[in-house]
């Protein structure tokens, strides 16, 4: 049990690299014009997020929840992959990946690594919806995973149209 809270731990040192990413990109976009969108939505994701890190241990430690071998080291996988895809994102994006919704007029939409994937219209997005389930199961923290899902698909569904508005503003 003690391994996987190292995983959540680790996965929380994760976030907060991403927060020091966006921190510096914020201050770039800024610099250029950008604009930041759906503030109302950002408080609610923060939490929701931080909240999935501390359902699992508290899942896991409370509920006594047991370590399937063969479908932990699954999830486990999972977790690994969608780390590997959004840090893709992360990458392809440069400084105008953001945890917020920060758009630079003028600057063409970006169709390199996983964007120029027709199918995968939100790759980022699907990274937090796949990490989000997987980490709990890894575990065995199925109302955590149950949890976060649902809030998580309500939630963006309201940041897709957030940024959807905010990039076909910034693009007209």
């Amino acid at each position: 049990m003690y391994w996987y809270f190292a995983l959540v731990g680790l996965v929380a040192l994760e976030r907060v690299a991403e927060l020091v990413v966006s921190r510096r990109n914020l201050a770039w976009s800024l610099a250029r014009g950008g604009v930041v969108s759906g503030q109302g939505h950002y408080l609610p994701m923060v939490v929701l997020h931080v909240g999935l890190l501390l359902a699992c241990v508290l899942e896991v430690g409370l509920g006594d929840r047991p370590f399937v071998p063969w479908f932990g080291w699954s999830m486990v996988a999972l977790v690994l992959a969608a780390q590997a895809l959004r840090w893709w994102c992360i990458t392809a994006l440069g400084p105008r990946w953001n945890t917020q919704v920060v758009v630079v007029p003028g600057l063409p939409l970006v169709r390199t690594g996983p964007y120029r994937l027709p199918w995968l219209p939100h790759p980022n997005y699907v990274a937090v919806a796949v990490e989000g389930l997987a980490l709990p199961l890894v575990h065995g923290a199925w109302v955590t995973a149950l949890a976060f899902t649902g809030l998580n698909a309500a939630l963006m569904v309201v940041r897709i149209r957030c940024e959807s508005t905010a990039l076909s503003a910034a693009t007209a």
